[in-house]
């Protein structure tokens, strides 16, 4: 059996998007029937409460996680509410207490799913179970381990999986604690559209104001749910204070959400007439790629017979500044241009690159 072949029915057991919400780590008892009492109260439709049990910080010496004593909490919240349980697992024994404690879905977090070693400790420990198993994308850009991950839990005899996309680590300051990156995601959807596909704005975001602009993003594309963190009192919470929301705030947002139909039955004509001319918009884009990239292998014979670097900042600049005022007179993103500009800039130096290697 491969990933493909998974049919993945646990997921029609939740609502339609699946929200699981909740702390992004378990404090006290107080603290977590607390917040699953105004979860319950505030009307949002969630399907799980989440808590994080154990929480591995980058350094040390930090709050790491009240451990299994939260695991306790957990059962009160689903014995008192209602909610079906969640919670990240790191290791073999966080996996034995968890299913110990009857948590109902784990899921495998993105410092785990980069370490192929980890993934199979968390795999094997939980060989056989029908629990619905969740992997986060690793914090590097790299969508075979992503698959890695879930090919692992496959491996042994976890059927019931599913994908979060909580955004990859970056260097670059940007508006986002970790860039969305949304082609990796949607290249994982369309090679495993059997496959669950959730949505973490929380850690997208790493603040409380772009969550619904994320969230509905993904669910514009197909994503099947949320994983979204929810705190009582979410200023003095003990982690990722910045980026959680009260169970009102949240309950607005999951409202305000639109869910989009998946079935185009009735528009085929009208779709299929707008494909073709994006097709032919395409071919006509590549074909005048393949023309400037056939006149950088003269730009790079010129600079090889000169002893010309390849790299002209001065060029660049005026690439940059074209971009920009070509975005502003199209009415395009400036982001967006720039992104395609890079691109296109960076296969003309690899061009120029390998005529200058050859002799």
């Amino acid at each position: 059996m491969n990933l493909n072949e998974l049919k993945n029915d646990w997921i029609n057991d939740f609502a339609n998007p699946m929200i699981i919400a909740g702390p992004c780590s378990a404090e006290s008892e107080s603290q977590m029937l607390g917040t699953a009492k105004r979860l319950k109260e505030s009307g949002a439709q969630i399907s799980a409460f989440r808590a994080g049990i154990w929480k591995p910080r980058t350094k040390p010496n930090g709050f790491e996680g009240v451990g299994v004593i939260g695991l306790n909490w957990l059962k009160k919240v689903k014995e008192e509410y209602g909610f079906k349980t969640a919670t990240e697992v790191a290791n073999a024994h966080h996996v034995f207490a968890a299913l110990e404690a009857d948590v109902d879905i784990l899921w495998i977090g993105a410092r785990s799913t980069v370490n192929p070693f980890t993934v199979q400790e968390i795999a094997q420990a939980l060989r056989g179970t029908n629990k619905p198993i969740l992997v986060k994308n690793p914090v590097n850009p790299d969508l075979a381990l992503w698959i890695g991950a879930l090919e692992r839990l496959l491996g042994q005899g976890i059927e019931n999986v599913g994908a979060i996309h909580r955004g990859f680590s970056t260097y670059q300051k940007t508006k986002y604690r970790n860039i969305p990156n949304w082609q990796i995601a949607l290249d994982f959807k369309n090679q495993f559209p059997n496959i669950p596909l959730f949505i973490d704005p929380s850690h997208i975001c790493g603040n409380r104001t772009g969550l619904a602009s994320v969230a509905q993003e993904a669910f514009n594309v197909g994503y099947q749910g949320a994983i979204i963190e929810s705190h009582e009192d979410p200023d003095n919470a003990w982690s990722d204070a910045s980026q959680q929301i009260t169970p009102e705030v949240l309950a607005e947002m999951i409202n305000n959400l639109q869910i989009r139909n998946s079935d185009i039955s009735g528009y085929e004509d009208e779709m299929g007439k707008h494909r073709t001319l994006i097709s032919d918009m395409d071919f006509q884009l590549i074909e005048l790629l393949s023309q400037r990239m056939k006149i950088s292998e003269k730009i790079g014979t010129l600079k090889k017979e000169n002893n010309i670097a390849i790299f002209q900042p001065e060029r660049w600049k005026v690439i940059t500044e074209y971009a920009n005022q070509k975005a502003s007179e199209t009415g395009m993103s400036q982001e967006f241009i720039e992104k395609v500009f890079k691109a296109i800039h960076e296969e003309s130096i690899e061009v120029q690159n390998g005529i200058m290697i050859n002799k």
